[in-house]
């Protein structure tokens, strides 16, 4: 029978597929050398496999000499780009590629990318790296078929364009490598000697190609995972049911630095305070120290887990990120500066420079004043003008708080430090104040045991939590006040002499506002000024009789009943100028005289003290307006009707 009059090779998408063998292999060859010479005459041999006759046709119509053979590479510095870039694809492969290589030892397996480039071979060397095995390049060959059809494919050696390719008298077995997808990322390409190549083998380099297939998309998942666990913003150790530390994430080895996972089991490596991790109940933000070796103690409110193979999953967050937290949604922060402090009294003055020295330095600050006076304030403006500015500022009234509470505000407890106590613990003032300033303010009403673990504080820079056994470090900055002589607190034992020595390194005392009368009117037109732009109404203006009334008043709640009184005040003023009607009876039924000549004398300090500012600020009327409180149309008015030029002012 004439090679014509064959059936044709079985493709292997057909249902009964088998390759031939034995004798028949060797006859298919000749018949496909017979087929070839039919071809280059011009005939198209009707019985071979349709997808090989066409890619013939094609090779021939792409002008490829079959005569001629060698392999085309693409640039070096561009063929290192793509070996770089598909270097995961090449690492999951080489392993299948070598396994599969064990049972076809004088064969060759060689895998390329989607664009058929060749990555990686093993076996004898037939395709180095870096050959391009398209069809548009090479002909019809295993691997440029693969690429087209994008399924299992085998070529006989007299199948291939190339002629060199068909005297090697190789079998070839292709198979696509795809992504989850489905999208194609290469193809493995088997090639055997005639004896080692049957059905079987077409079934191996499949299993093969999904293999690293499966496996790199499993590589990349777990990649992804690991990626995620990266970037949470928790810390994640797992562990084995022995305790063996598997896994850390960048979030946990920031916590504990310079551990070594490897030294030991989780409880040997980071020493938890209170039990074992491996035995401790599975829970959700449990408060827990740990105590790693030749490290300082870590405080962490954990999770803990379990792991699918009987191991653990703790996740954990440092409790000094869970305050910054806490602080920037609480707002803890400072508001004033020293600019905002209104006062021109030598008195005042001379406590601004001093608070402003005191910025500098780290040392704790008493302030002592009335009630009233504004020693928050100057706490505010001590810490926004000191290095710590960008920390906390956290503020507690020692006198508002119940005697037994004042501890467990000031340092935090423990889980189930007492009855009523919150789950998981709290931390302290000091804790939320760490790397800023704490301000105490009523501080001689502090109970005498709060003052022995303050002074601890003080001394140690560490808090022992109410309930704990090991202390916690902290760095804060200590303002206190009082409206107390608190050395009279002292004699009656009332208060620690050690603790007012260490709170008492610079002391600053805050004048009362019936000492600095010269003060009021600036600070009765910025409250003025102020109130009526939140009001977004005209601010009224303060008549002679009315401010000498309000500097005769001696003030028993200072500067913050002068604010109040502002407020009643322009509320409740019916015109454009705020008169002795406006004010509180009491202020006005007094033996205050007023008389044109003390009349005539206010207004004198009153023009004496708006040229005393606009001198000082040069001429600037908008700063001076600020500074005084006023509307800058106000100072205008003033300085025209006493006829002052202020180009003058400039001049020097």
């Amino acid at each position: 029978m004439s090679f014509t009059e064959r059936s044709p090779i079985k493709d292997e998408s057909d249902p009964i597929f088998s390759l031939p063998d034995g004798n028949e292999v060797v006859e298919w060859e000749n018949l496909l050398w017979q087929g070839w010479q039919s071809f280059e005459e011009g005939i198209q041999p009707g019985w071979m496999r349709p997808n090989i006759l066409d890619s013939w046709n094609r090779s021939q119509q792409r002008g490829i000499d079959p005569h001629s053979f060698h392999y085309i590479s693409p640039p070096a510095d561009e063929l290192n780009a793509i070996i770089e870039r598909n270097a995961e694809f090449i690492q999951v492969a080489r392993s299948v590629m070598e396994n599969l290589l064990a049972y076809n030892p004088d064969g060759h397996i060689n895998l390329t990318d989607a664009q058929g480039v060749t990555l990686y071979f093993c076996g004898s060397d037939l395709t180095p790296v870096g050959s391009i095995l398209r069809e548009d390049v090479l002909g019809t060959n295993c691997t440029a078929r693969c690429l087209i059809e994008q399924r299992l494919v085998y070529v006989l050696s007299g199948e291939n364009w190339k002629l060199d390719l068909r005297k090697r008298n190789y079998q070839c077995a292709a198979a696509p490598v795809k992504d989850g997808s489905g999208k194609l990322l290469g193809v493995l390409t088997l090639t055997a000697t005639p004896d080692n190549f049957n059905a079987h083998t077409l079934g191996t380099v499949q299993a093969a190609a999904e293999a690293v297939g499966q496996q790199l998309m499993l590589q990349r998942l777990l990649a992804e995972q690991q990626s995620i666990l990266e970037t949470l913003n928790e810390g994640v150790i797992v562990c084995d049911r022995h305790g063996h530390i598997k896994t850390l994430n960048r979030y946990a080895r920031q916590i504990f630095k310079d551990i070594d996972p490897h030294a030991g089991t989780i409880d040997v490596v980071l020493r938890p305070e209170g039990g074992s991790l491996l035995t401790m109940p599975f829970c959700n933000d449990r408060e827990i120290q740990f105590i790693p070796h030749n490290a300082e103690p870590i405080s962490c409110l954990i999770s803990l887990m379990p792991a699918p193979d009987d191991g653990r999953v703790l996740s954990l967050r440092e409790n000094q990120r869970i305050r910054a937290i806490t602080r920037r949604v609480m707002g803890v922060s400072a508001s004033y500066t020293f600019e905002m402090i209104r006062g021109m009294s030598p008195r005042v003055q001379q406590a601004i420079f001093k608070a402003r020295a005191s910025s500098r330095t780290d040392s704790t600050v008493l302030l002592s004043g009335e009630s009233g006076t504004g020693k928050e304030l100057f706490a505010q403006a001590i810490h926004n003008a000191s290095p710590r500015h960008h920390e906390p500022f956290i503020a507690l009234n020692c006198g508002a708080l119940p005697r037994d509470l004042v501890q467990s505000e000031l340092f935090g407890y423990v889980d189930g430090a007492f009855t009523g106590s919150r789950r998981g613990g709290s931390a302290g003032k000091f804790e939320l104040a760490d790397g800023g300033t704490l301000f105490l303010d009523e501080i001689a009403e502090m109970p005498l045991e709060a003052q022995t673990s303050l002074l601890r504080v003080l001394q140690e820079s560490e808090v022992v939590r109410i309930g704990a056994a090991h202390p916690i470090k902290v760095n804060v900055r200590i303002i206190a006040a009082t409206h107390c002589n608190l050395m009279d607190a002292v004699e009656k034992g009332a208060f620690r002499r050690d603790l007012f020595y260490r709170l008492n390194v610079i002391s600053l005392d805050i004048p009362p506002l019936r000492e600095r009368q010269e003060d009021i009117p600036g600070l009765v037109n910025t409250f003025i000024h102020a109130l009526c732009t939140r009001l977004k109404r005209i601010a009224p203006q303060v008549s002679p009789e009315a401010m000498h009334f309000l500097q005769a008043w001696h003030w028993p709640g200072n500067v913050r009943e002068l604010e109040n009184l502002v407020e009643r005040m322009v509320n409740l003023c019916e015109g454009l100028e705020i008169g002795r009607d406006d004010l509180p009876e009491e202020m006005t039924c007094g033996d205050v005289a007023v008389t044109p000549q003390a009349l005539t004398s206010l207004q004198e300090h009153e023009r004496q003290h708006v040229l005393r500012v606009v001198k000082e600020q040069k001429g600037n009327l908008r700063q001076s307006a600020q500074q005084l409180g006023i509307s800058r149309t106000a100072l205008y008015n003033k300085l025209k009707v006493w006829q002052v030029d202020v180009t003058s002012f400039r001049k020097d």
